[in-house]
């Protein structure tokens, strides 16, 4: 079995799309998989699967979501392996050694091939750094991203969905998907 890593996205964000983690767990033991844990409040999933297709995951989590709680939910599932990648490629480690909030990783489902990059560069403000992957945008915004407009557009200037998580929640989930494996190793 792989160890695989899910990321809802708009889970738990401004009262919308309300779905607790216990039964989130409870859904995806349903559907099969093993070791399931979930990572605060956003839809950060950790788990293990005989099945080795990330995007076919995806898509039962997604539709199991909408018929379990009558909502549909955007669901990116990557290999621990690939998030492991992310982090170790981050081109912001420096910055993001004093403060891992600052540095963003906005995962995408597919490559952005038809991404407006002139777009992107119009929209960030001089403080801000980014640099798009085929399966991450990074995004170094020392004044935070609430009020960024590079964050607010970003999808829509990349042309594909994508769901951000922070660098120190990215290293958190990346912990506790190591920690299934090694318990499953052990065990």
């Amino acid at each position: 079995m792989k160890t695989f890593i899910a990321l809802l996205r708009g889970v738990n964000v401004g009262g919308n799309n309300v779905m607790a983690m216990a039964q989130l767990r409870t859904l995806l033991t349903g559907l099969g998989y093993a070791d399931v844990k979930t990572y605060i409040q956003s839809g950060n999933c950790m788990f293990r699967s005989s099945k080795s297709d990330p995007g076919r995951i995806a898509a039962a989590i997604s539709a199991a979501i909408a018929k379990t709680f009558g909502f549909s939910v955007q669901t990116i599932v990557m290999s621990l392996d690939v998030l492991e990648a992310a982090i170790a490629a981050n081109p912001y480690a420096a910055a993001s050694e004093d403060d891992q909030k600052r540095v963003h990783l906005f995962f995408l489902p597919t490559p952005a091939t038809g991404a407006d990059l002139h777009g992107l560069q119009a929209l960030k403000k001089p403080s801000e750094s980014y640099t798009l992957t085929r399966q991450v945008l990074y995004l170094h915004a020392p004044e935070g991203i609430g009020r960024s407009p590079f964050a607010a557009q970003a999808e829509q200037m990349m042309g594909v969905m994508a769901t951000a998580r922070n660098l120190r929640t990215a290293m958190k989930i990346a912990e506790m998907a190591r920690q299934i494996n090694e318990k499953a190793s052990v065990g």
